[in-house]
């Protein structure tokens, strides 16, 4: 079986991810959407509650599972028996730093391969820091995060003081 593993911190999901994740879908036998955490940001929410919104809009996707991904991104693909990683590309300013990512991924596990999907024209803006900022100062999400999660996007994400 052909699986790859879709990962994010998914702060909060968005039309955008979840267009690669359905593309994705389309290319291999699995995939498994993988929930991690990013060092360098303070998420809103647990990774656990991030992936139960996951799992709630890729429902309708038979060979799409989610899962909270702890530690390295190489010992969770052994772990599936992944040997892809699938990455969304908004811009070239997304390429440098996913390169690298891939690189190092790639010296530490070296059958594991990098698979650039090229974001739809509609999502190329589009990112989770967007969402919360927009969200957080009163804005109208809808379009930016999936339809079946965005009362509680509205809900998590709008602050009444406008902080992110």
């Amino acid at each position: 079986m052909n699986v790859a593993i879709c990962p994010g911190s998914f702060d909060p999901i968005t039309t955008g991810h979840l267009d690669v994740i359905r593309r994705a879908a389309k290319l291999f036998d699995h995939v498994v959407v993988a929930v991690g955490s990013n060092l360098r940001k303070q998420p809103r929410l647990p990774a656990a509650e991030r992936a139960r919104l996951i799992e709630k809009v890729v429902a309708d996707l038979e060979n799409v599972s989610v899962e909270v991904m702890e530690g390295l991104l190489v010992d969770f693909a052994r772990e599936q028996g992944a040997r892809v990683v699938v990455k969304g590309l908004r811009a070239v300013s997304d390429f440098e730093s996913e390169f690298e990512q891939a690189q190092l991924n790639r010296t530490l596990y070296p059958e594991l391969e990098t698979v650039f999907i090229m974001s739809a024209s509609q999502h190329s803006f589009l990112s989770s820091s967007a969402v919360r900022e927009i969200a957080a100062l009163g804005g109208d999400v809808r379009g930016l995060v999936p339809d079946g999660i965005l009362e509680t996007v509205r809900q998590i994400y709008s602050r009444s003081d406008g902080k992110i």
